[in-house]
């Protein structure tokens, strides 16, 4: 019945890729971030992937409503993530102290990660176990898409 109408950046914009604040920090531009070109992270040996829409986990260490942001922080450091007013079900998450998933859109890379969100769950309940496997998750995806 209804459409939804998406921008051309949208229709061509590849799947979530799983990545580290600290990787986006010293990523390379590919034109301007409003244009879905997104950046290019360097994942070692000469390689690298091209990143517009991402996957990343982390602990929340203050949230702004009033600002409809949230910092979080993952192994590799923090990154904002804005619009979280916006997201269904994204209330849970906005807890000090609460492990979470967020993807979302780069808004910006340097010198701190800007992601606007998409979507967020909490991961709290098995937060261990997420930790731990993340940096692991993030490098076996990245090593099959380069």
């Amino acid at each position: 019945m209804y459409k939804t109408v998406q921008t051309t950046a949208e229709r061509k914009r590849p799947p979530p890729i799983k990545v580290l604040s600290g990787q986006l920090r010293t990523a390379e531009s590919r034109g301007t971030v409003d244009s879905g070109d997104g950046c290019v992270i360097k994942l070692g040996r000469g390689r690298s992937l091209l990143v517009s829409l991402v996957w990343m986990q982390g602990t929340v260490l203050e949230v702004q409503l009033d600002r409809n942001t949230v910092l979080l922080m993952d192994e590799t450091g923090t990154f904002v993530v804005q619009g979280v007013n916006n997201i269904p079900k994204g209330k849970p998450c906005l807890s000090q102290g609460k492990y979470v998933m967020v993807m979302g859109v780069i808004q910006a890379f340097s010198p701190e990660p800007v992601i606007r969100a998409v979507k967020m769950a909490d991961l709290s309940e098995l937060a261990a176990l997420h930790r731990r496997m993340w940096k692991l998750e993030v490098e076996d995806l990245q090593l099959m898409l380069a």
